[in-house]
């Protein structure tokens, strides 16, 4: 296994490709986003024109983060700004209705309720995605790429939010500050969310 170079850089808008790439290994075998796309053979292709929308508007905040082979990746919003641009939130029901057909509305119901979850009573960032490309998980890449980010946060005097769609990186979560806030489930019995809340510093 090759090195990975842990000095990350924030990611320009020709690096939307190499940050879907990962998300989409990454993901494939998550409980939420792998309920909400359940065909397993179809997935990569889904996911592959999924996370687009999910990544292009946060790219022009300029905290959206990778290593130098995009071997992990973080994906933020800034306090008080989108997760979505306008386009790209008028572009999601069209595009879970050409992916899944009659299951889009269960699903866009499923991301309702992240929105239902999200605090919006005081300003901090979002942290949407954070991946690790399968070739390299088990080295703890993600989690030294999310303590960087959280440093930059630290210094900005601002807190941080994220909902966490597998059980198993609550504990990581909470080494790097973050506290369980809340738990929400996807539709017809789907898995839990939590989401988690790190106070300012």
């Amino acid at each position: 296994m090759r090195p990975v170079n842990l000095t990350p850089r924030v990611a320009a808008p020709g690096d939307l490709d190499a940050v879907v790439d990962t998300i989409t290994v990454a993901f494939h075998n998550d409980p939420v986003w792998s309920w909400a796309f359940p065909d397993d053979e179809a997935r990569p292709a889904q996911f592959r024109r999924w996370w687009p929308l999910l990544v292009e508007g946060a790219l022009p905040q300029g905290f959206t983060w990778l290593t130098s082979g995009a071997e992990t990746i973080s994906v933020w919003s800034k306090p008080n700004m989108p997760e979505l641009s306008d386009e790209a939130e008028a572009r999601v029901l069209p595009t879970l209705e050409a992916l899944l057909g009659d299951r889009s509305r269960t699903v866009l119901e499923g991301l309702l309720r992240f929105e239902t979850s999200h605090p919006h009573d005081e300003p901090h960032y979002y942290l949407s995605f954070v991946a690790t490309h399968d070739d390299h998980r088990g080295r703890g890449i993600g989690e030294q790429l999310l303590a960087h980010n959280l440093e930059l946060i630290d210094a900005e005097h601002f807190p941080a939010y994220l909902e966490s769609s597998n059980p198993k990186n609550l504990e990581r979560y909470g080494r790097l500050g973050f506290e369980p806030l809340a738990e929400f489930s996807m539709p017809d019995n789907g898995p839990p969310v939590t989401t988690m809340w790190r106070p300012a510093r």
